[in-house]
Order: structure tokens, then sequence, then C-alpha cells
């Protein structure tokens, strides 16, 4: 159980996290998607989300808190400190599997056994006009791929992502889930990702299955329109 537990962000104040999670031991930590959860002995969870601008670091205990700690958890000399949230919230263990954010989640991509066939069910209920890199980003159809991921993951099935997943077939979507898959699984494991960057952030850049002179593009996908990268050339 941690020693001590900080909430310093303002909006913790009325919340009372250390004396509500004071005395218990995480007894697991587990993830869904990009969900982090945090169980606690008490029926307690602590849910983390971080987006765009959060993260997690441990560090050795007794340093300053960081101005833009949410939460420090300390246990002997080392300690884990969350880092601008934005998602950061204590609820029940029931909520966890009623809230709506979380039940209406896709198959985890790193789970360890993908449920494809989930996946493709929901990838056959969505817009069948929508590009498939932006259907991949979509949480409800899949959980866990962020945009690098699926730029890579599209690349190395030579799929384009502009391509309507109406027009994607079944084998097709499953390469793309599967190349992302091993790529991540490996990052996670080693904690590397930069090294499987072959495209991405490369626009203007020779093609490094093509060569020149193919040269990667990028254009803003989605309602969100984040930056996708491709080859014209060999992602068909």
């Amino acid at each position: 159980m941690p020693d001590a537990i900080l909430t310093p962000h303002p909006r913790f104040g009325r919340d009372r996290w250390p004396e509500r999670l004071g005395g218990q031991a995480v007894r697991a930590v587990d993830a869904h998607g990009k969900h982090l959860f945090l169980r606690f002995e008490g029926g307690l969870v602590i849910h983390s989300h971080l987006r765009m601008t959060g993260g997690w670091r441990v560090r050795d205990a007794g340093g300053p808190v960081p101005r833009s700690a949410w939460l420090v958890l300390t246990r002997g000399e080392r300690e884990v400190v969350q880092l601008r949230g934005p998602v950061l919230e204590l609820m029940t263990e029931s909520r966890t599997r009623f809230d709506q954010r979380l039940a209406g989640l896709g198959p985890d991509i790193l789970a360890d056994e993908l449920d494809e066939d989930r996946f493709l069910h929901r990838l056959r209920h969505d817009d069948p006009t929508r590009g498939i890199g932006d259907a991949l980003l979509d949480q409800r159809t899949i959980a866990g791929i962020g945009n690098l991921w699926k730029v890579e993951g599209c690349f190395a099935a030579a799929i384009d992502p502009w391509r309507p997943v109406g027009r994607v077939s079944d084998e097709e979507a499953l390469t793309i889930v599967r190349e992302t898959r091993a790529r991540m699984q490996r990052s996670a494991a080693d904690g590397r990702q930069d090294m499987w960057r072959r495209i991405y952030s490369a626009a203007g850049r020779p093609c490094p299955r093509c060569g020149p002179p193919a040269l990667i593009k990028a254009r803003g996908q989605g309602d969100d329109n984040r930056l996708t990268f491709w080859c014209p050339n060999c992602q068909h």
C-alpha cells in the first residue's frame, strides 16, 4: 500500500483521496486501450486517461512536487507521479463496469488474446464511407491505437488510410490490426517507440519501401484532423 498519497491539484481539494484510500493496498494495475486503472483493496479505483497532454513518471521519493502534478503515490524510496491529467478520477469498481465511456470501448489491441471477431463486428457497424485510418482511431471500434500506430500499421499492411471502410476487406482490416498489434507489443515490452517510425512525420521524404521518386504525403484526417502520413505509390 502507498505510504503517502498527495493530490496537489486544486480540483481534488474536496475529494479527500488520501483519507478514502489510506491504509488500502493496490491489488491490481491494468489497462484497457488508453485507460489505466489502479485498483485498491476497498473497491475504489483510480482511473486515468492521458490523452495528448498527460504522463506518468516513476522517480526517487522526496524531491519537489512538480507544479503539473495531479497525483503522487509514495512507497518507500520511490514514488509515482501523474502529470497534467487530463482524466483522473476516483470511482467504484462497479462503475468501471457500467460507465458508458468504458463499457463502450472496443477490444483492447494489447489484450492477451485480441478479439478479432468483435473488432470486425464493430468496424462493419461503422460508417462505410469513413477512411480506414480514421476508423482505427475510434476507441469504440478498437481500443488503444494512437495516430502514430495507425499510420505505421496502414503502411506495414500497404493499405491506403484514406480508403473507405466499405472497400476494405475483412482480411485487409485484420492485416492492419495484426501488424499494428505486433509493433505495439514490442514497443510496450522494451519501452521504445521511435524505432517503429518508418513514415510518421516523414512528409516529403522518399518512401522507405518504394524509394524515390515516391514521396511520403501528409494531410489531416477525420473530425480531429489528425495528421496522417502515407505513400500514394505503394498504399492502395
